[in-house]
């Protein structure tokens, strides 16, 4: 059954697009055909995938389309996708024209449904898992990913202000359940960033004490290998390294839980 999963923070540079990417070729390495979506204006998750600006449509286009009342095709949404075939995923870049998106999707009719819209049966008959990766806000666009998705997964940075965010992101994601999506599920919560410093581990304490239920088992730590991951564009999952052999862990979690 296909699970279409938001990566979700209001938080920046808390792990967002590294564990976007990563989980998302964890879960192609065993066999699952994988989409992922970059909702970000800053286009971070395009940059560590290699994409340059090719004139092709982007995820921008089509919501520009189905804020002005037109329909997604099957056609018009296979012309977004990209194929990363070193990483083993496709994926459908961003530009910096979603900053707009506050302002054309203002007069959008439903506006919160226009990446539902998007993502219907038909235009994902080709994948298993796909994973959006949210911006750092807790606005439309944020409310557009979680109105589409079964399930929002966050990570938590292991430092002190990461973790005071996080009852807000919780909140907003219950009141979309409650008013617009009755199927999302916060599905989980994942310690990034993790180091032997006291910090760290106090947040580690307050996540497992406050949020046992949703906290993952497995903690992402903190390791320059995936700046050198961002740099190569190059997933963790392809090289024996400890960050690789974590999210591929992660992954058999996700698969279980979501």
């Amino acid at each position: 059954m296909r699970k279409i999963i938001s990566i979700a923070n209001q938080k920046g540079g808390v792990g967002k697009t590294t564990t976007t990417l990563n989980l998302g070729t964890a879960l192609a390495l065993k066999g699952f055909k994988v989409l992922l979506i970059d909702l970000d204006p800053q286009a971070n998750l395009s940059s560590y995938l290699g994409f340059e600006g090719d004139g092709d449509p982007t995820i921008s286009h089509m919501m520009l389309s189905i804020a002005k009342g037109m329909k997604v095709s099957k056609e018009d949404f296979d012309s977004c996708v990209r194929v990363s075939e070193e990483n083993k995923i496709s994926y459908i870049p961003s530009d910096i024209n979603l900053a707009n998106a506050e302002s054309y999707l203002m007069n959008a009719l439903s506006r919160e449904t226009v990446m539902k819209r998007i993502l219907t049966n038909e235009n994902l008959t080709d994948y298993d898992y796909v994973l959006i990766d949210c911006l750092p806000s807790l606005g439309i666009l944020l409310v557009n990913a979680l109105t589409a998705s079964d399930n929002v997964i966050i990570p938590v940075q292991t430092q002190k202000f990461a973790y005071e965010g996080l009852g807000s992101l919780i909140n907003i994601c219950e009141q979309v359940k409650e008013t617009i999506n009755k199927n999302l599920k916060v599905s989980g919560i994942i310690a990034t960033m993790a180091e032997n410093t006291k910090m760290s581990r106090n947040t580690l304490e307050m996540l497992d004490k406050n949020y046992k239920d949703l906290l993952y088992n497995i903690a992402i730590h903190k390791s320059v290998e995936a700046a050198n991951s961002s740099e190569r564009n190059r997933s963790l999952c392809l090289n024996k390294n400890k960050l690789g052999e974590e999210y591929k862990a992660l992954a058999e979690e996700i698969i279980t839980r979501c």
